[in-house]
């Protein structure tokens, strides 16, 4: 586990670790178990074993110090109850020191309150003893997937570190695989390129990348909003006034242009562009010389631009001019395995900015895998700057995200035990049909779910929301919906 001085000029934490290109070579589970009870360690360390996991077992709070302070973890388990003190005191210490490892509490003692003490300290799960072999499996599961995301982590933070990357895609899903195929191939063409997807789905970034990778990379790049007014000026130039405009098409200096959504060029534009494409030049509006087309042109559209072109709203002999090589980036919710990887990647960069260093829970990344992402990329970049902004601390929970996720959440939750409540009907003898199916309507069992945890709770709604994977807010509203009426806490100072 990696360990951190504090910079000198910003007095935040910053790594001492190995490169991160080191980084994640042993890619070995790592799990420290910490219990007085020796039949427990034994337990622990065959299942561990069996699941290629490298195991060290201690019986004290101050070997366990000592093993942390010796050895890289990526997996804590810790007994709540030990005879040098509470496991709740090293729990503390270590998500100050330690924040990329995840600590599962094991206690003899199912109780709610035990339960949220660990959560509230930082605990990422909870298990009873004695548990079963499968949950244990489960547990190391979740903590491997958490390992190969710190590891992608420290790598994206290595590479922001050392290069600009705001032109690169990200990604390592099968489309995405086969997109870097293709366009290492046309990054050093010259031909036209046309690149198609939805809207936020990053065909901005896409056109810089095949500029900034190719001989033209020390040139210009411009982008070009063809739906702007002023687009024929810009591109073709205008000598008619008394302040002359050179078109962006023929600077001098050359590089690359993007015509940004093509598909709302006018008619008679698009005709004057197919005209410059087939000759090679440009005659700014009021000029009598034509002049040399310098630049790599490249054009995008959200559009379907061959549906356009059957319908006649676009010109086929422009489309096919354009069309000489495509590349399509699919949405978001195509690809999901890209979505920590990008999710990971903004946070990385929003640190860069704070100067800090925050991580995702990994409730929040389930989630966040588990939403459509209807705006796409750049939906979920403001999705993920929202969180920063406003959580408190170092870990980006589910109640920092924005509202719609949230009640996402809410959905899923209670989805789920209408699922459990058909499952256990479906298991009842059917003794008469009213008796046997209890139909309970999906916005009574949220009332119950949120009501029960609150009284369970002893009336802390902000635990409450936590646990349920809601953000405050959202509780506040759904409390006054059940036309109850709650007192206003106290803001801290």
């Amino acid at each position: 586990m990696p360990d951190f001085e504090r910079d000198s000029a910003t007095g935040t934490p910053r790594e001492l670790t190995q490169d991160a290109a080191d980084f994640g070579k042993d890619t070995l589970l790592r799990v420290l178990v910490v219990d007085d009870d020796q039949s427990i360690l034994s337990v622990c360390q065959q299942i561990l074993l069996r699941n290629n996991a490298e195991t060290v077992c201690v019986s004290r709070l101050t070997d366990a110090e000592i093993k942390l302070r010796s050895q890289r973890f990526d997996l804590l388990l810790l007994d709540m109850k030990l005879p040098d003190g509470s496991g709740i005191s090293l729990l503390r210490k270590i998500k100050i020191r330690y924040s990329d490892m995840a600590v599962v509490v094991m206690t003899a003692f199912a109780t709610v309150s035990s339960a949220v003490e660990a959560m509230r300290v930082g605990a990422s799960d909870y298990i009873t003893k004695p548990f079963a072999m499968e949950e244990l499996t489960t547990i190391l599961q979740r903590a491997r997937q958490r390992a190969k995301f710190n590891y992608e982590r420290h790598l994206l933070r290595a590479k922001l570190r050392s290069q600009n990357t705001d032109n690169e895609l990200i990604g390592r899903s099968m489309e995405m695989e086969r997109l870097h195929r293709i366009l290492s191939k046309v990054t050093f063409s010259t031909h036209p390129v046309l690149i198609l997807g939805e809207h936020g789905t990053g065909k901005d970034v896409l056109a810089r990348s095949i500029h900034f990778n190719g001989p033209n990379a020390n040139q210009a790049f411009v982008a070009v909003d063809c739906s702007s007014a002023s687009v024929g000026r810009e591109l073709f130039g205008d000598e008619s006034s008394s302040e002359p405009k050179n078109g962006v098409l023929s600077a001098p200096e050359g590089g690359t242009v993007c015509l940004d959504e093509i598909s709302e060029l006018s008619h008679d534009l698009q005709m004057k562009l197919l005209r410059a494409l087939q000759e090679k030049c440009i005659c700014p509006i009021g000029g009598l010389q034509a002049k040399p087309i310098s630049m790599r042109i490249l054009a995008s559209s959200s559009r379907d631009l061959s549906l356009m072109v059957e319908q006649g709203r676009f010109r086929k002999d422009l489309f096919f001019r354009l069309n000489v090589m495509t590349l399509k980036i699919p949405p978001l919710r195509q690809r999901k395995e890209d979505i920590s990887l990008l999710a990971m990647h903004f946070v990385a960069v929003q640190d860069k900015r704070d100067k800090t260093e925050r991580t995702l829970s990994e409730d929040t990344l389930r989630l966040l895998e588990r939403y459509q992402w209807p705006g796409n990329v750049r939906e979920l970049e403001n999705a993920i700057g929202h969180a920063c902004a406003l959580s408190d601390g170092p870990v980006l929970n589910l109640s920092d995200l924005p509202t719609q996720l949230q009640e996402l959440e809410v959905a899923h939750v209670v989805d789920s035990g209408a699922l459990e409540i058909m499952e256990s009907v479906a298991d009842q003898p059917a003794i008469s049909a009213p008796s046997a199916r209890k139909i309970v309507p999906i916005a009574e069992m949220e009332r119950q779910a949120i009501l029960g945890t609150i009284d369970e709770l002893g009336g802390d709604k902000v635990m409450a929301a936590k646990l349920l994977g809601i953000g405050k807010t959202t509780l506040y509203r759904k409390l006054k919906e059940y036309g109850i009426e709650m007192e206003v806490e106290p803001v801290s100072a």
